[in-house]
């Protein structure tokens, strides 16, 4: 079926609501382009507020920002005068290990056969370092070096020596009197021998007679004339031990290899307490005097430790000036520490702190840069407090370590824990260098 027809009237009224609805979408159109156009207004103007800016704006932005006072405390503290050189630590005595002549006649070549320590290696007491054409040479305490063969009936100071050393290794030396080479000297001898492997040395030996042996000591045989030829007996030979004064010890420098011929120099070795040895020049070394106080940086470790200054000694060394060499004179620091320092720091080079004078008790101090003169001639410190600034005159004193001792003038008032200037920091902008 068809649509029926429509009436005139009905047209009009379609044409008309037509007209209508399309004037309303016009009209919203329009609304927007408007509300879009105040929008891009709005952005134009704030761009155009940021970017244009006024003299006195520009002005103010360029200007730097403020500078910023620097303060530092008020202090009660010690001041020291204090020279700073350098030093190294080494044992109290230095022994170089050389080869005497064997006492095994049989011996056709004197070389080193074995190296038994190694630089910077422990040495105890009885330790064999070196063995030379197959015969020990071995490290026992004393103080006087070994200057000849000791067998039974030999008497001294060296045999008492070697008696004492030989019962601290464990090896009594049974009722021998002190300094006389008997029976019981002679089994201790041969018992430390065993006991670092090796069989005592022996030599056919004349000995001495006696009518009547000492007490405690040896009875030895008789006959018509003053000596007689004695069997093969037990020797000490000099030629296999090195006395030193004391320890703990330690190899210092190696200079010995297998198959080398054992002459001079074969070892160093370091003995007793460690010391520190610095130096300082002409123009410093009366600052220096024996029983001030040192403070021993170990860097290496990061350890402090304190000491004395036991001497100051000139000494002369050798410095080379392009192809000339002359001697500089400077002047030797030894240095006693305070209590004994690690064996670990033998040899190590350490920052020596000498210090050369020192206020009695803690004083009123400050920063050296708070001290100033001002046009009147007074020196003064600026005390601050929040944003105020007073200027208080003091009397300067000893000066160390970066401080100054001050006292107030009279009249004045200054106190430990006030804020006083000692400068001023340029202000920076960000970014900037």
């Amino acid at each position: 079926m068809g649509r029926p027809d429509t009436t005139d009237a009905e047209t009009t009224v379609l044409l008309a609501d037509s007209r209508g609805s399309h004037g309303l979408v016009r009209r919203r159109r329009s609304l927007g382009v408007l509300v879009v156009a105040c929008l891009v207004c709005t952005g134009a103007g704030a761009g155009a507020a940021l970017l244009v800016r006024s003299p006195a704006q520009v002005a103010a932005d360029a200007a730097p920002p403020p500078r910023s006072v620097l303060t530092a405390p008020v202090e009660q503290r010690v001041i020291s005068q204090a020279l700073i050189t350098r030093g190294r630590i080494s044992a109290s005595r230095h022994t170089d290990i050389s080869a005497g002549p064997s006492a095994d006649k049989e011996v056709g070549r004197s070389v080193v056969t074995k190296v038994r320590t190694a630089p910077g290696e422990k040495i105890t007491p009885g330790q064999v370092v070196l063995e030379i054409s197959g015969r020990p040479l071995f490290v026992l305490e004393g103080a006087l070096p070994a200057y000849r063969d000791l067998a039974p009936g030999k008497r001294g100071d060296d045999v008492a020596q070697l008696q004492k050393a030989l019962r601290e290794s464990g090896h009594p030396t049974g009722s021998d009197p002190s300094g006389v080479f008997g029976l019981g000297t002679r089994g201790a001898v041969t018992s430390f021998y065993r006991s670092i492997g090796y069989e005592a040395p022996t030599a056919e030996t004349p000995v001495p007679l006696t009518e009547e042996p000492e007490p405690g000591g040896t009875a030895l045989p008789t006959a018509g004339n003053d000596r007689v030829p004695a069997p093969a007996v037990t020797v000490f030979p000099m030629s296999e031990v090195v006395f030193v004064p004391s320890f703990p010890a330690h190899a210092d420098e190696v200079r010995a290899h297998v198959g080398d011929e054992a002459t001079t120099g074969l070892l160093s070795v370091s003995s007793g307490g460690l010391t520190v040895e610095g130096s300082v020049t002409p123009q410093q070394k009366d600052l220096v005097r024996p029983g001030q106080e040192v403070r021993i940086h170990a860097e290496l470790t990061g350890r402090q430790f304190t000491g004395k200054v036991a001497s100051v000694s000139r000494a002369t060394v050798s410095a080379k000036d392009g192809d000339q060499e002359a001697a500089a004179e400077n002047y030797t620091v030894k240095v006693t520490p305070s209590e004994p320092l690690p064996a670990r720091l033998n040899g190590e080079n350490v920052q020596l702190t000498v210090v050369a004078a020192s206020s009695e008790g803690e004083v009123l101090a400050v920063p050296s840069s708070a001290v100033s003169t001002g046009a009147d001639g007074l020196t003064a410190v600026t005390v601050r407090k929040g944003r105020t600034e007073l200027r208080v005159p003091v009397t300067v004193g000893m000066s160390g370590d970066g401080f100054v001792q001050v006292t107030p003038v009279e009249g004045a008032r200054l106190e430990a824990g006030a804020r006083v200037v000692v400068g001023v920091q340029p202000g920076t902008t960000v970014g900037g260098p």
